[in-house]
Parts: C-alpha cells; structure tokens; sequence
C-alpha cells in the first residue's frame, strides 16, 4: 500500500491519497469578510482545484462533512453546494454545528473522494 501526502506540512496534509481514495483536509474560506453562502463558493473552489490536482473532480465525491458555525447558515450554504454538486453525482454527506477554529470562519468542509 503507497501513500502519497499532498502539500505537507508541519500540522497536516491538504490531502491524502491511498487505495485509490482520496481524503481532504478541512477546506475552510480565504475571503472571511463574506457571508456563509459565498464562504462555502469559495471552500468549494478550493476543492475543485484540490481535487484536479489529484486527477480527479467533483463527480468522483463518494462522502462529505460540513461543519457550520451556524445552523442558521445552512440554508445559504446547501444554496452554494446545490449550485456546484452536480445533479446524480451528489455524495453522502453530514452537516454538523461546530465551534470552528477561527470564529470568522461560517464553513468547513472535509471530504473523501475517488482517484
């Protein structure tokens, strides 16, 4: 069994490859000055480029977790995620409220996706 770490650091991996599945770090908002629905726009392109990186793309998302700051950003949030996951493609998934590790930050996202 090979396991390739992709952009290692002292903390974490940003993703972790093995057995042909592919494991995200907790993808979190570069742009903290917005609300939760482009927040999230912002995680999910960071995916994107995460995932493309590795050979793959979002049609390939066999499992996803968010974790929201507030639940009452939930709507905002499934609006972004319901604009970029791809109809019949759509993953298993939780959403959990949690205490992030930044206060300014609405969304998380970790995932798991085929190579």
């Amino acid at each position: 069994m090979t396991i390739y770490r992709h952009q290692p650091g002292p903390r974490l991996s940003e993703a972790v490859v093995t057995n042909g599945l592919i494991f995200l770090a907790g993808q979190v908002p570069r742009d903290t000055s917005v609300d939760a629905a482009a927040q999230t726009a912002d995680v999910l392109a960071q995916i994107d480029a995460l995932l493309a990186e590795l050979g793959s793309d979002k049609s390939k998302i066999v499992d996803a977790t968010i974790f929201l700051a507030d639940l009452a950003d939930y709507g905002a949030m499934n609006a972004a995620w319901d604009a970029w996951v791809l109809a019949g493609q759509t993953p298993s998934r939780a959403t959990v409220q949690a205490k992030l590790a930044d206060p300014a930050w609405k969304v998380e996202i970790k995932l798991v996706a085929a190579r």
